[in-house]
């Protein structure tokens, strides 16, 4: 298959911003190459150092790279995208130049590229995501998510995956029964069932997140709590459950809030993360609307997630 990278140069503040616009426009995958982060070394604990390469790095600000199916890419498109970065300086932010550029990728080079960047990282108190092409042991207490993520979103590094995380592991009781909406990658799932969850249905509508998900969770040996099914949010979900969690855009979250509520039971809780801080308060007012007290508002650079109870 075939892909077009569209790279943007831009500014330090406007990064999450931009690859917001990004994921928006329909990317599959973001990279992003910070001026800043060329000393960057990782070791791990057999000693073992992973450099990156400064050639891949801009002289001076951010480069941001977002990956699209080369059938669904045109001109308009990326007109749309470049309009919108540079319309960041009207909520503040300096989108720099805005400079984009495109290229075509094969998948296997796009797939792989990335994995340079791409190491164990301790998310919370109880849960590191760990590559799949990594070995890592486990400390004392210590739940290990192995991923790939593919071509699916979510690494666990992304601060809108890493605000769920935290907050499955505060709120989620053993023994409970969960949705993630959204899946991706399947990393929220994984994290539920290895927290203690009794059943996943892990939903997505993207047939690759789907795939990619299955795999992760068959990798993760939890394929007796997680069923992982094709659907659009919530439609035609039927049942009772105890937490329901989604890592999504605000504007998708705002269109099933009430089916969220229909379906737990009550003292059953919600939680949401890539909530953008300018989006934060429609949220905040569609649950409270829907029936949902707000128990946690954690905030990580840019972003917004949110606990609440169905009472």
């Amino acid at each position: 298959m075939k892909w077009m990278e569209v790279s943007i140069l831009t500014t330090h503040e406007a990064q999450e911003a931009v690859s917001e616009i990004l994921h928006r426009a329909g990317a599959v995958g973001v990279v992003i190459e910070d001026s800043n982060e060329t000393e960057i070394v990782h070791e791990d604990r057999y000693g073992e150092i992973y450099a990156l390469d400064e050639a891949d790095f801009p002289e001076e600000g951010i480069r941001v790279k977002g990956y699209f199916p080369l059938e669904s890419s045109d001109p308009d498109m990326i007109l749309s995208i470049r309009d919108e970065v540079l319309g960041l300086i009207e909520f503040g932010l300096d989108p720099g130049a805005g400079e984009i550029l495109m290229e075509e990728r094969d998948e296997e080079e796009w797939a792989n590229a990335w994995k340079q960047y791409y190491h164990p990282v301790r998310i919370s108190e109880r849960i590191t995501v760990c590559p799949t092409w990594e070995a890592y042991e486990p400390g004392p207490g210590e739940e290990i998510i192995r991923l790939d993520p593919g071509m699916a979103f979510g690494t666990g590094t992304h601060a809108t995956t890493a605000l769920c995380l935290r907050l499955l592991e505060k709120h989620l009781t053993k023994g409970c029964d969960v949705i993630d909406v959204g899946c991706g990658s399947g990393i929220l799932s994984i994290a539920a069932a290895k927290l203690g969850a009794r059943s996943v249905l892990a939903l997505d509508l993207d047939p690759v997140a789907i795939e990619v998900s299955r795999e992760n969770v068959l990798t993760n040996q939890v394929a007796e709590q997680v069923e992982v099914r094709q659907n659009d949010l919530l439609q035609g979900v039927m049942g009772s459950y105890d937490l329901i969690v989604s890592n999504i855009l605000a504007e998708v979250i705002l269109m099933f809030v009430g089916d969220a509520y229909r379906l737990l039971k009550t003292n059953g809780k919600f939680i949401v993360s890539g909530i953008i801080q300018e989006k934060a308060s429609q949220v905040r007012e569609e649950l409270v609307a829907q029936g949902f007290s707000i128990l946690d508002e954690w905030d990580e650079q840019d972003w917004k997630a949110f606990a609440a109870i169905k009472k």
